[in-house]
């Protein structure tokens, strides 16, 4: 018998061992290879209290998997200096059918008539909840309100139809729980369960103490999306105790849509990479690895490593619906693959920018490199990136946007300056290109970097290969402006197509540079006279693609030394580079 995988080509079949993509505390480990715990966690009262009092369909008291388990510690961890909460919100963005609701419906069961409250006290040895000692133990919110929000009514039904057989016996006597549809009354009124739908007015002033966010990829401006997500951030903010918080479970969003999911992405991944504040946000997801392929023999390995502990998926059933030519690649990847994929008109998908990673090529002292600066006074990103001669392996040096929440802000050039004179002290820089942008300098009128762009060819002009203006009368080593030049503007569009083809080919590596990871997610296709180049989603966009600009700015230059007379004249280096070729 011929199976499916057998037809596949050799280099379509993947590696005996596939590693997820793992975002979050819950996936850490230490040296010896054991999970990374919170120091202090009301999650440990949590998991005692869900299995005396909730329960499985069956019956059967309730029981965490151990990935869920992991969540839920680190979801309720503690700050052992504050005593509060170590995260303000979460994020549980998982593929499809990985049980999502049911685990949200048990933490809204908590937040209502659970332990859900630190109460200053620690377990101790034979503690009957069987809290380990040391760890804080719980109490309920003395005026419980847990909303289940979506912007349709289906959405919460998912969630509400649990709670029934969820609850056990004891609980619903114990606690006086009325089983209503829309509302669960606990306590004789005190605490409530509701599910609340698209009414932004409705929401404002709510008092709720926990906040599910159901489906934030539906989330959208036309469906009053944003407003709800602001509504329900600014009443949790409010809360009198402090503590409200919020909790989203999501699959991969649609690039693009601007949905509250692909922003709630972006601005952990901004804080991530340290352009911006990171208010607590808890974002645990797991994710295909960028070179996941779409085939009979990748997806079933595929999504044993990516569905987690969700063994009751049908992995078979899945692959079947990959394999179906009726279903789009970029849909079976948002939902069975969990990878966020890219944007219709984008210039690339997260994951192919993510397979081509190599951090370990990093650049060595002495190595010949050429050099990218995309300029910018204030508005766009000024960015510096490198690639290395032997190789191509490309390096971002800098980058420098304006910071969260500051309004007026130049780009500081001199700080720029020093990183310029850092890199040809260190390594061998064969050509420098810089594109010096619009902005007026205040002081003598001129272009914001001209000065500095001068300053440059002067110090460094005659030691590089390549030349940047040779015609014209500003004939300059450094400076090189595209604006309204049409030559310039075709060499950079045939070096757009050609980086675009490496990438794809796996002929290019970088150093996974958060920030340039964000900018090439950010470019898109734009068709001009020459071919297809790189753009910003619209002019206003904030969301910048400088550095994008710059690392195929450096691969070009890199070819344009390669094909100068004099590289293959110049003196030799004792140089460290590797030619790598991915497979």
């Amino acid at each position: 018998m011929v199976t499916a995988a057998a037809s596949v080509a050799e280099e379509d079949l993947p590696p005996d061992v596939i590693e997820p993509v793992a975002l979050g505390p819950t996936w850490k480990r230490d040296e010896s290879g054991r999970f990374v715990l919170p120091e202090l966690s009301l999650g440990w009262h949590v998991l005692s209290w869900t299995a005396q009092y909730l329960q499985h369909s069956a019956g059967q008291p309730w029981r965490y998997t151990p990935e869920q388990a992991r969540f839920t510690l680190w979801y309720y961890a503690i700050d052992p200096v504050t005593g509060r909460f170590l995260y303000r919100d979460a994020v549980f963005q998982r593929l499809k059918g990985h049980g999502k609701d049911p685990l949200a419906a048990t933490y809204a069961a908590t937040e209502f008539v659970g332990p859900c409250r630190p109460s200053g006290q620690l377990a101790g040895p034979g503690h009957p909840s069987g809290v380990p000692v040391g760890q804080p133990l719980g109490q309920p919110h003395p005026e419980a309100w847990v909303q289940l929000a979506a912007v349709t009514q289906s959405q919460t039904r998912n969630t509400m139809t649990i709670f029934p057989s969820l609850f056990s016996p004891r609980a619903v006597e114990e606690f006086s729980i009325d089983l209503g549809k829309e509302v669960i009354y606990a306590h004789k009124g005190r605490a409530r369960i509701e599910a609340v739908t698209s009414s932004p007015r409705a929401l404002e002033g709510a008092r709720a103490s926990w906040s599910l966010i159901n489906e934030p990829h539906h989330w959208l401006a036309t469906n009053s999306g944003h407003e709800m997500a602001a509504v329900i951030e600014r009443n949790a903010t409010k809360s009198a105790d402090g503590s409200a918080r919020t909790l989203a479970i999501t699959n991969s969003y649609e690039p693009g849509e601007d949905s509250v999911a692909e922003r709630t992405r972006e601005a952990w991944e901004a804080a991530q990479a340290g352009r911006a504040v990171d208010t607590g946000l808890l974002y645990d997801s797991l994710e295909a690895p960028p070179g996941a392929k779409l085939n009979a023999a990748w997806a079933p390995k595929v999504i044993e490593a990516v569905r987690g502990d969700a063994t009751w998926l049908d992995i078979d059933r899945i692959v079947a619906s990959i394999l179906d030519v009726r279903n789009p690649a970029s849909r079976s990847r948002r939902f069975w693959y969990n990878q966020v994929v890219a944007a219709e008109d984008a210039w690339l998908a997260p994951y192919e920018w993510d397979a081509c990673t190599r951090p370990d090529l990093a650049l060595s002292d002495g190595d010949e490199i050429v050099v990218f600066l995309d300029c910018s006074k204030s508005d766009d990103a000024t960015g510096l990136v490198a690639c290395r001669m032997s190789d191509g392996h490309v390096v971002t040096l800098g980058v420098w946007q304006r910071p969260p929440q500051v309004d007026v802000w130049n780009v500081p050039r001199e700080e720029v300056d020093g990183i310029v004179d850092a890199t040809f002290a260190r390594f061998r820089v064969l050509a420098f290109f810089a594109d010096p942008g619009t902005g007026e300098d205040q002081d003598d009128g001129r272009r914001y970097w001209d000065r500095f762009i001068d300053a440059w060819a002067e110090r460094y002009g005659a030691r590089l290969l390549v030349h940047a203006t040779t015609t014209g009368t500003r004939r300059h080593a450094i400076e090189w402006d595209m604006g309204g030049d049409r030559r310039r503007q075709e060499e950079f569009t045939a070096a757009v197509e050609r980086t675009h083809v490496d990438i794809l080919e796996r002929q290019l590596t970088h150093d996974g540079h958060k920030v340039t990871r964000t900018h090439v997610r950010n470019a898109r296709r734009r068709v001009n006279a020459f071919g297809v180049t790189i753009g910003k989603e619209h002019r206003a966009s904030s969301r910048k693609i400088d550095l994008a600009v710059c690392m195929v700015g450096a691969r070009m230059l890199r070819r344009l030394v390669i094909n100068s007379s004099k590289y293959g004249k110049r003196p030799r280096a004792r140089g460290k580079g590797r030619v790598i070729v991915l497979g």
